[in-house]
């Protein structure tokens, strides 16, 4: 994918971690220094989420990763957002030790050995937001309510 041309205004952005049969999917507030939701959907649902998020939160541009599915997500998005490619490579490696350090591990799993240790959900929303730091080149805050893994595994906050 080529760098885009122009820059995204002002507003919220979205990261989106592409897949065949689901997607994570995160938004940033306008000043883009914190998520305000967070979602791993299959990807109809995640594509109306977008849509959703574009009509009430002002969505200034999708940071897309350019792995699987991304071709067919690129063309899809770039008829009604800009789009701003990312590089995915070693995102899901470092999602999951990201996602321990938002959720760190107890009982039992402290034991283990971190590359031993996997989340109890998917974190394709952890990716997204990997996807969004990368972008911005700065980290993301995610308040305690985005952090519940019972309520975010199907679910999106806005």
């Amino acid at each position: 994918m080529r760098q885009p041309l122009e820059a995204p205004g002002p507003g919220p952005l979205a990261g989106l971690d592409p897949g065949r049969s689901k997607c994570g999917l995160v938004l940033s507030d306008p000043e883009r220094l914190r998520i305000v939701a967070a979602a791993v959907l299959p990807p109809e649902q995640a594509w109306q989420q977008l849509t959703s998020w574009q009509q009430t939160a002002g969505l200034a541009a999708v940071v897309l990763g350019n792995g699987t599915g991304s071709a067919h997500w690129q063309q899809r998005l770039a008829a009604g957002l800009l789009v701003l490619p990312v590089e995915e490579r070693g995102s899901t490696l470092a999602a999951r030790e990201r996602y321990w350090q938002l959720h760190p591990p107890r009982g039992w799993q402290r034991l283990l050995p971190k590359g031993l240790r996997q989340p109890p959900r998917d974190w394709d929303d952890v990716v997204a937001q990997l996807l969004l730091e990368r972008w911005l080149g700065h980290p993301l805050s995610r308040p305690q309510a985005l952090l519940d893994p019972q309520k975010l595994a199907r679910t999106v906050k806005a």
